[in-house]
This record gives structure tokens, C-alpha cells and sequence, in this order.
């Protein structure tokens, strides 16, 4: 079995650090970074099984991009508010799932949820 890595852009340093400390239990790497640049520059470096994305630092064009260029990869996305329009967008876009951004149980759940069905795939 191949450790999993996963990838987080958060606008918040304090929901970023709650979740490296929580993903880190069950991801071989958790990578943090600052701009959807360097999103994508980790993405296609390291190939992820997932991204957890603010949606407060990314557009749902965002989402649509990541989707198309890295297929394959769980989108999850997060953010503060929960607007039902934003998700519904969110979703068609490509995002695997949406959260609010206190919702840590169910970020955390959705990707370790991935995670398992993936390796039981395999």
C-alpha cells in the first residue's frame, strides 16, 4: 500500500495548523500552502490523493481547473459561511464535497472516508 498525501490551502493559519494535526495521523504528508499557485505547483509535483481547499482563498474556477488538470484527485472544499448557492456551484464544478470551515469532523471524516475507499479499491 502507498502513502497517501494530501494538500490544504486555508486562509486561516488556525484551521490550517487543526487540520495538519489532524490529517497527519492518517496521510503519509501534509502539505500546506499559501496561493492556488503553489496549489497547483504541489499538486502536479506531488500528486495527492486530496485537496482541501478554502473556498475563501480559491474561485470556483479554482475548482473547475483543479478538477480538469488533476483528474483523479479529491477536491474537498471548505468555507465560513455555509451558502447552499456557493456549494451548488462548488459541486458542479468538480468538488468531491463542501464543509463549513468549523465542520472539522466532517473535513476530516470526507477525507479519511476517501482515503479508505481508495486503498480498499486497490
Amino acid at each position: 500500500m502507498q502513502p497517501c498525501n494530501i494538500v490544504l490551502l486555508q486562509s486561516d493559519p488556525q484551521v490550517a495548523q487543526t487540520l495538519v494535526a489532524s490529517l497527519s495521523n492518517s496521510f503519509h504528508r501534509v502539505h500546506v500552502v499559501l496561493t492556488i499557485s503553489d496549489l497547483h505547483e504541489i499538486v502536479a509535483r506531488h500528486r495527492p490523493f486530496a485537496v482541501v481547499l478554502d473556498l475563501e482563498s480559491a474561485t470556483v474556477a479554482d475548482v473547475e481547473s483543479l478538477t480538469r488538470e488533476f483528474q483523479g484527485v479529491r477536491i474537498l472544499c471548505n468555507h465560513r459561511v455555509a451558502d447552499e448557492e456557493m456549494w451548488t456551484r462548488t459541486l458542479s464544478a468538480g468538488a468531491d464535497d463542501c464543509f463549513r470551515t468549523s465542520d472539522m469532523r466532517g473535513i476530516l471524516s470526507a477525507a479519511m472516508g476517501h482515503t479508505a475507499m481508495a486503498q480498499s479499491a486497490a
